[in-house]
């Protein structure tokens, strides 16, 4: 008769065996053993922690190894995920997001809380197909909503979509995303409710942001938060990008645009740095300056971007 150990063994490799071997899926391993798809992930997720399952990453060229090496010595990040260039935006975006989909199913683990900002980056992820499934997770909202965004760009819709993606649940922020008077953004941030929301998302073990820039198809400026003076203005003071759709900076990562801040609720540079893993997210190529400004802030651990803009922020730093 089998130990214990040995039949849970076996159990194990016969799962490992038919996934990543045979190809059968989560849900058909599940129904033939007669247990849950979330058990199936998680005898599989136990499989590689024993190392029965071995998995290597493979990247796609020598250039990609160097440029992530740069990186990470020179802005001290725990990772950079790097996507292949893509001539269409919408194609690149989707590239961006697989490559942080696949890191949140290799470390994503039951239990864990994940703040979630707004904007096109950040809601592409959940677009991603994913066969990874937890317990107990929380996608809360790091910014307040807004209309004009729509359910693909409002944190709210995106923690939904992720919590169904990965198991779990979503905690919303019922506050504005942005509002006009600074005064009042300070009396919503002190409402029990909000509090209670962002004191959840400061807690988070990983953050999900994007990085914003100040052009013309800008987050900010689809919203129709600031006029395009004040962009331009804040142009020309030497505004290069913003964290979280709001928290400004120069492209040395010093806080800047003091005329654009205070109107958003949501998590601030500080929160986001106290956060375990804060991962920004930017996939157009026009956002190398913006990049760089939101690396030097200090707040970021993992950059997810294109290879393109890699090497644009390699020549940014040379210059």
């Amino acid at each position: 008769m089998p130990t214990d150990a040995a039949s849970t063994d076996g159990l194990l490799s016969e799962v490992a065996r038919r996934y990543h071997v045979e190809g059968d899926t989560q849900n058909d391993i599940a129904a033939d053993l007669g247990m849950s798809r979330m058990k199936v992930n998680r005898l599989l997720r136990e499989a590689q922690d024993r190392g029965i399952i071995e998995v290597r990453v493979h990247h796609h060229s020598a250039r990609t190894r160097e440029v992530q090496r740069a990186l990470c010595d020179r802005f001290d990040l725990s990772d950079v995920l790097v996507s292949p260039a893509a001539s269409d935006p919408a194609r690149q975006r989707r590239n961006v997001a697989t490559t942080v989909s696949a890191y949140l199913e290799a470390n994503l683990r039951d239990g864990r809380v994940v703040a979630v900002g707004m904007g096109r980056n950040v809601a592409e992820i959940a677009a991603v197909p994913s066969q990874a499934g937890f317990d107990g997770l929380t996608f809360v909202a790091g910014s307040g909503g807004a209309t004009e965004a729509g359910e693909t760009g409002n944190a709210d819709h995106i923690c939904r979509a992720l919590a169904r993606q990965f198991g779990g649940k979503a905690a919303t922020l019922y506050a504005p995303a942005f509002v006009p008077d600074p005064h009042l953004r300070q009396g919503l941030m002190r409402n029990d409710t909000v509090r209670r929301a962002l004191s959840l998302a400061r807690s988070a073990d990983i953050a999900l942001v994007g990085v914003g820039d100040l052009g013309n198809d800008s987050h900010m400026a689809r919203m129709g938060w600031f006029t395009e003076d004040e962009l331009r203005i804040a142009r020309a003071e030497g505004v290069a990008g913003d964290l979280m759709g709001y928290d400004f900076f120069d492209r040395q990562g010093n806080p800047a645009g003091a005329a654009l801040s205070g109107r958003v609720v949501g998590l601030t540079r500080e929160d986001l740095s106290r956060i375990g893993t804060t991962i920004a997210i930017a996939s157009e190529d026009s956002k190398a300056p913006a990049i760089l400004g939101a690396l030097q802030t200090g707040a970021v651990d993992v950059l997810a971007t294109s290879i393109t803009n890699c090497d644009s922020i390699l020549r940014l730093l040379q210059e």
